[in-house]
């Protein structure tokens, strides 16, 4: 649920950030305070299922099939493969790292490039939305949860949408259609993934 964790607030953050004119001004207030909410609710669910973590590997430690103290037999795998919390082993692998070194590169130098091209400005939302996404759909295979490829196509698509739509007399748009609306598919994804986490038998707090 980490990585859910990092989605829930990179969404709060999209929406808090981008929220503004030419938006109602009572609407953005609503989306911010919404946002920050359910990124707070979500915080206590990942605590809520970090402490089901800490509690069933308690359990395990103490049960009579399980490892007793000096054993060779290494029961921390066991317990990081079965933990909500936890990242499975192998993660943060090359594959994960290779990924995240490209989307800092293109996310930094693409915005650096569309400055020097004096692209309109509302386009740099559009460009992070899009990598943003992209990091997403190339994470999927490498993850092998193919979940997550959904919300980052989603978020290709507004950032794609959003760089046409910053040429055009409806610039000002940008922020809501790359930015709001990426931070609504982050926070959506994120709820809707702890939720079904956590009504796993394994996720479901004691």
């Amino acid at each position: 649920m980490t990585g859910l964790l990092v989605g829930a607030v990179f969404g709060a953050v999209f929406v808090v950030v981008n929220a503004h004119e030419p938006l109602n001004s009572v609407v953005a207030v609503v989306l911010k305070v919404l946002a920050v909410l359910l990124a707070v609710a979500f915080t206590a669910m990942w605590f809520t299922a970090a402490r089901a973590d800490r509690i069933a590997a308690a359990r395990h430690a103490g049960s009579p099939g399980g490892s007793p103290a000096g054993s060779p037999v290494d029961s921390t795998a066991d317990s990081t493969a079965d933990s909500t919390v936890s990242p499975p082993p192998g993660m943060y692998g090359r594959g994960y790292l290779a990924v995240v070194a490209a989307e800092v590169i293109l996310l930094f130098g693409g915005l650096r490039l569309l400055a020097a091209w004096e692209v309109p400005e509302q386009a740099n939302v559009a460009w992070v939305a899009f990598v943003v996404g992209v990091h997403f759909v190339a994470l999927a295979p490498i993850w092998k949860e193919w979940a997550i490829a959904v919300p980052g196509a989603l978020l290709t698509l507004l950032g794609v949408a959003g760089f046409a739509l910053a040429w055009s007399s409806a610039a000002e748009w940008v922020p809501i259609l790359s930015g709001v609306l990426s931070g609504v598919v982050l926070l959506a994804g994120s709820v809707t993934g702890g939720r079904l986490i956590m009504a796993t038998p394994k996720g479901r707090p004691a």
